[in-house]
């Protein structure tokens, strides 16, 4: 009884001290797609990523009854920084959903304005952003009004506050309807009440000091790593590593800590871990800590050590190729940076088509023999099977007019045309192909199927076409499978290549792009497809991840375009549309939701890219 008396008075207190309304409410992950589009649109950062913000504590003035339920102390605010656009998970602040929808698109508008390097001063900057936002984009006006009449009715009265926190109010007031035309912001001993109509104030730095991107210890894709959400991210610092075998003091009751604070207790890393503990504990936090251990769980030491023995790896061709790759943050090429291994399966005997492919692929081969080109005559041909009558008559007509023209060409033959075409598919061998997709396949198996299908679909056209498979564990080495290349045929010795593909390790997508760019670039054919195919972002070990990967591939691309060549990327990520656009172009990509239809699609794809 005392629990249900409990827990029915903190749902009234709650009710009656939060201002939200739920009913009204508009998340990020609906409108995400549309303000991605907008964003790039109005000139923005093409390579942001959007994700959500995490709420954070503003110190601002709490209502009695706030006090009394211990909320609105907290809020997610709009802020962006190298690599992300990060927004409110969700917006219920207004009573209308068109109004939550306008704060969105209003922030994802002024996101536009580069923030400075240091805000310096908050109140100042925000002014200034939004002015230089109305200026660009005069069509936000009547919407930024209408966002800011609704906020006002919101925020506390300044009558009703203390003297210094109702000059700050009257200034914020002010400052939201004519931006620009005020100065400074009055002191108060509170910071004023948070303003979602202006990004954060103090927005988090992407690392601490001390901090190197290609820290062994961080493995951004191990497989046992789990994320706080689907677009979450924390607030994160560098410490230093706690002391062994020193445990917190709890006699003195005011020693012990809340949650949000740094304690500096050492949590050894155990063989089996209680994950979901871990999880539920990050979540609470506001700020997560970092300490770089140099002792490694057994789970990472049970991953490192997965490595194939020498005598049991693949086979290797060619060893040594040095590639360049792109710094974004110096704008430049980092000459012979990466180093390619090229590879042959060891044990990949031949092998017939599967007998669950059968059946797809005969009826794709009927599709694709009649993108063949037909039989024609070629007239004017030195020799043929036939006399080429028009030539013929040509010909006579000249020499009795006394015009000596040589008898050239006096004959027709049949011969079958051709298609000008090269195409080379690389396929993602990484880490995450070794997924479950459902209960009786994975990624990997997925991946198989489509290269069977694609190879029996293009040997029915007879086109040039070759096929790689590639992984990496950090610049050296990126390791290039050589599933067919040009100048083989398609055979059961290919098919037993296609066999033995196996999830290798990580996503180096600009090195493989490069090499793949190279080689096609040395076809003689017309028109050349390199064809990517994948199932996530470009990832690896080292700094290769986030934007540093984005804008090296994304450097790739540009570079396989200037060569004359046609990429296009095939993905089963979900979240392919947020980054894809940026690296391929709106026309250079497709995101296939089930992967289970990957086999049956690829094939009628590239008859549609090659039409």
């Amino acid at each position: 009884m005392e629990e249900q008396v409990g827990a029915f008075w903190h749902r009234l207190i709650t009710r009656l001290a939060e201002h939200r309304y739920p009913q009204a409410a508009v998340h990020l992950e609906s409108v995400a797609p549309l303000l991605g589009i907008l964003f790039r649109a109005l000139g923005g950062d093409g390579g942001l990523e959007i994700c959500a913000a995490e709420a954070e504590p503003h110190r601002a003035r709490r209502k009695w009854l706030q006090r009394l339920a211990g909320t609105g102390d907290r809020i997610a605010l709009a802020w962006r920084d190298e690599r992300t656009l990060r927004l409110p998970p969700v917006l219920d602040c207004f009573p209308e959903s068109a109004l939550n929808r306008d704060l969105y698109l209003w922030l994802a508008a002024l996101a536009v304005q580069r923030p400075p390097a240091s805000f310096g001063d908050w109140f100042i900057h925000s002014q200034q952003m939004t002015r230089e936002t109305l200026s660009r984009f005069p069509g936000l006006r009547s919407r930024y009004r209408r966002l800011v009449d609704a906020h006002l009715c919101l925020r506390p009265d300044p009558e009703r506050l203390p003297p210094e926190e109702a000059r700050q109010e009257r200034a914020v007031r002010q400052a939201l309807q004519s931006p620009g035309q005020v100065t400074e912001l009055p002191p108060a001993k509170r910071p004023p009440q948070p303003v979602p109509l202006w990004l954060h104030p103090s927005p988090p730095q992407a690392a601490a000091p001390g901090y190197r991107e290609d820290d062994p210890q961080m493995t951004p894709s191990d497989p046992r790593n789990r994320s706080l959400g689907a677009r979450k991210r924390k607030r994160g610092e560098r410490v230093a590593m706690p002391n062994k075998d020193q445990g917190l003091i709890t006699i003195r009751m005011e020693n012990i800590f809340s949650w949000s604070e740094y304690v500096k207790v050492d949590r050894s890393t155990d063989e089996e871990e209680d994950l979901d503990r871990a999880q539920t504990a990050a979540e609470d936090l506001d700020r997560v800590a970092l300490a770089r251990d140099r002792k490694a769980s057994g789970a990472r030491l049970r991953f490192d050590l997965d490595l194939p023995a020498e005598s049991e790896d693949d086979l290797i061709l060619r060893d040594g190729l040095l590639l360049p790759e792109w710094d974004w943050k110096r704008r430049s090429l980092l000459p012979n940076h990466c180093r390619v291994q090229e590879l042959l399966a060891s044990e990949a005997p031949p092998q017939p088509l599967p007998p669950h492919l059968r059946r797809t692929a005969k009826r794709l081969r009927h599709q694709f023999q009649a993108l063949t080109p037909a039989r024609v005559w070629q007239h004017g041909q030195p020799d043929g099977q036939e006399v080429d009558l028009d030539a013929y008559l040509r010909f006579v007509t000249d020499r009795r007019a006394g015009v000596n023209t040589h008898a050239d060409g006096l004959y027709r033959a049949m011969r079958t045309g051709a298609r000008d075409l090269a195409c080379l598919l690389i396929a993602d061998l990484s880490l995450s192909t070794d997924t479950w997709i459902n209960d009786q396949a994975r990624v990997i198996d997925v991946i198989r199927d489509s290269l069977y299908l694609f190879a029996e679909s293009l040997a029915a056209t007879g086109d040039a076409f070759a096929m790689l498979g590639f992984s990496s564990r950090r610049r050296d080495p990126i390791r290039i499978h050589q599933i067919k290349s040009f100048a083989e045929t398609y055979s059961a010795q290919v098919r037993g290549r296609i066999q033995a593909i196996k999830p290798g390790y990580y996503t180096r997508m600009g090195a493989a792009l490069r090499y793949g760019a190279d080689l096609l670039a040395e076809q003689p054919a017309g028109r050349r497809l390199l064809l990517l195919l994948s199932d996530g972002k470009p990832n690896d070990l080292d700094k290769y991840e986030g934007r540093y990967g984005i804008e090296d591939t994304r450097h790739a691309v540009q570079a396989a375009r200037r060569l004359g060549l046609t990429p296009f990327c095939v993905t089963i990520d979900e979240r392919g549309n947020d980054y894809l656009p940026y690296l391929f172009g709106t026309g250079g990509y497709v995101v296939i939701r089930h992967p289970s239809e990957l086999p049956t699609r690829l094939p009628l794809l590239y008859a549609r890219l090659t039409a």
